[in-house]
């Protein structure tokens, strides 16, 4: 069983944290030229974005995020969480998103990545987040449910959100990488599976899909660290929205895909240089990970803009005395549900 989407329900979202996207761009033509684009400058960013021709794209930038949400809530849209911004104005169904260091990547075949069709592929067809089939994704052509795989569970549920993974640098942490810096990722893993219920999932938003209908509301850039950079492991955005994503997602019995498919990354930055901007994050995920494994929703939870207030409102009573930074992120996410509502996302 699978849906059937139309190019016009897809937007590709892109984050702009470099100036130039010729190189990204032209590489990503195959799979992006027959997609909407919304491109979303870093607020921040100074020079003059350069985008070749023959895409069909809306770019917006400060003076644009000024206009719909305000000169207050700048700060929200600053560095990779400009992209949430892209996530607000879209009026399509479904967004894909991969971040501008990252490039099509190949398969052990030699054959390019097709990104986009891999992430329609996951969205459309059924999530099994309840009962863990050891063949992974069933759907998968040449795949299915294994012996004593309940027949009642076998139609499975909708799958929200798609997180795809990285070839060459890998997604690890400032300290991880600087232990690490030669190690790249080399491995690709044929398959896609479902996050089971109940299990929490570090998602990255390198490489992301979701159906922005669904779970639209509870990609929210809320917590922001003190020293935060143009990196990703000087950022921990990504890491508390897929949470929230995750939560909420089990809470309302939507399925939650991690796997295919593969991004190159391109190598850059200092892991070493970035650790003390980023250390704060790792330690704070100490605290964050057992509050949200032990958050349990109410019954008057039935959207995900429901279930975002109130990890908000729990976040804020439990965590916002022991670091001001949690309080910040639990006021931006009542205040992101309430731009959502505010600029007609829902």
């Amino acid at each position: 069983m699978s849906l059937a989407i139309k190019d016009d329900e897809i937007d590709i979202v892109i984050g702009a944290i470099h100036s130039d996207l010729t190189s990204f761009m032209n590489e990503w033509r195959p799979m992006y030229s027959r997609f909407h684009i919304i491109i979303v400058k870093d607020p921040y960013l100074k020079e003059e974005l350069k985008i070749p021709e023959g895409f069909n794209l809306d770019v917006y930038e400060k003076n644009d995020i000024d206009r719909v949400v305000g000169s207050s809530t700048l700060g929200l849209f600053s560095g990779y969480a400009c992209r949430y911004f892209g996530y607000l104005v879209s009026r399509k169904k479904y967004i894909i998103s991969v971040d501008d260091d990252c490039l099509p990547a190949q398969d052990p075949k030699g054959f390019l990545v097709d990104a986009v069709a891999q992430h329609i592929t996951n969205l459309t067809t059924p999530a099994t987040p309840f009962f863990f089939n050891t063949l992974y994704d069933p759907f998968t052509e040449g795949a299915d449910f294994v012996r004593g795989y309940p027949f009642s569970l076998r139609s499975g549920v909708k799958c929200a959100f798609s997180c795809g993974l990285w070839l060459n640098l890998a997604d690890h942490d400032a300290p991880t990488q600087a232990l690490k810096a030669r190690q790249r990722n080399s491995r690709y893993v044929d398959a896609v599976m479902t996050v089971p219920a109940g299990s929490l999932i570090p998602i990255s938003g390198i490489n992301i899909a979701f159906d922005r209908e669904v779970v639209g509301p509870a990609l929210v850039p809320a917590l922001k660290l003190a020293g935060e950079g143009k990196f990703r492991w000087e950022t921990m955005e990504d890491i508390w929205s897929g949470l929230c994503v995750k939560v909420a997602c089990d809470h309302l019995g939507l399925g939650v895909k991690t796997g295919l498919p593969y991004v190159l990354r391109i190598d850059r930055g200092d892991p070493i240089a970035s650790l003390k901007k980023e250390w704060e994050g790792v330690k704070l995920m100490e605290e964050v990970v057992p509050f949200f494994q032990s958050i349990r929703l109410s019954r008057e939870a039935t959207t995900v803009a429901d279930c975002v207030v109130e990890v908000a409102n729990a976040a804020k009573e439990r965590l916002g005395s022991t670091d001001p930074l949690f309080a910040r992120a639990a006021k931006a996410m009542l205040d992101w549900v309430n731009l959502w509502k505010s600029v007609g996302s829902i």
